[in-house]
């Protein structure tokens, strides 16, 4: 009999294990509130443990919050490991911690180079090392953040738009080697996002510069991207990998004045 009454259906990723870096605000908190929301286990990590912990209790739905400088690869690989212990598994990866800085060439020093490469390039392959043992025989999803700025130059951003031209070609290698364990790889390049830091930096006319050059009017929300880290997670993109997926408005199609 039909009592009228709505059916329960499972979260997108019900029953999976995820891990996201860089979590404890922002973009990664959007997303491991998401995958949480969907039904996954989700652990945070970031620099600090009481961040992440932080976030995790914020989230809810069982998140938990580990402490780990990912451009370190013993500390990265034991918050993962520590995960795994306490799920049994992980089906999926999230490498979203970044450290930015936005210099003149001439400005660029040792330090910052070090940093930036250890924490964007570096955090990627050690968090992808460290996932591995633990992925199922069924596979796994690595989704990687990007940026357009690895695709557009602009004054101010060499190493960073470095950074992440990396990230695109680490996935495409990375999913070609791990396409036989059924792990897909991919990432996403946004453009601008509104965040508050965004906002905090950008003067009014730069903001309002930014929205202008962008074809659908308007910069992107934090939940655009982790929507559609959701979807790379998920069964619904079961036969793609080595992709950047561009959430960026059409900012890259057009030409820029």
């Amino acid at each position: 009999m039909d009592t009228g009454l709505a059916k329960q259906t499972a979260g997108e990723l019900e029953g999976k294990v995820a891990i996201v870096t860089g979590a404890s605000r922002g973009l990664g908190k959007a997303i491991a509130a998401l995958y949480a929301a969907e039904g996954a286990h989700v652990a945070l990590v970031d620099l600090k443990q009481h961040w992440a912990e932080a976030a995790a209790t914020e989230i809810g739905n069982g998140a938990i919050g580990l402490g780990a400088d990912v451009s370190d690869r013993a500390a990265l690989t034991a918050a993962i490991d520590e995960a795994a212990a306490r799920f049994g598994k992980i089906d999926v990866l999230v490498n979203n911690a970044m450290w930015n800085s936005y210099d003149l060439i001439a400005d660029i020093t040792p330090e910052i180079f070090a940093r930036m490469t250890g924490v964007g390039l570096g955090g990627i392959v050690w968090g992808i090392q460290a996932v591995l043992p633990h992925m199922p025989e069924s596979g796994g999803a690595i989704v990687n953040i990007g940026s357009m700025a690895g695709r557009l130059g602009s004054a101010g951003a060499l190493l960073y738009a470095a950074v992440k031209a990396g990230v695109d070609g680490l996935t495409r290698s990375a999913s070609v080697e791990l396409g036989p364990r059924s792990i897909r790889v991919n990432a996403i390049a946004p453009s601008t996002v509104a965040t508050e830091g965004v906002k905090a930096i950008l003067t009014p006319e730069q903001f309002e510069s930014r929205v202008g050059q962008t074809p659908l009017g308007r910069l992107g929300e934090i939940d655009d991207i982790a929507q559609a880290a959701l979807w790379l997670a998920g069964a619904r993109s079961g036969f793609v990998t080595g992709q950047s997926l561009a959430v960026d408005g059409g900012l890259g199609h057009t030409l820029r004045r």
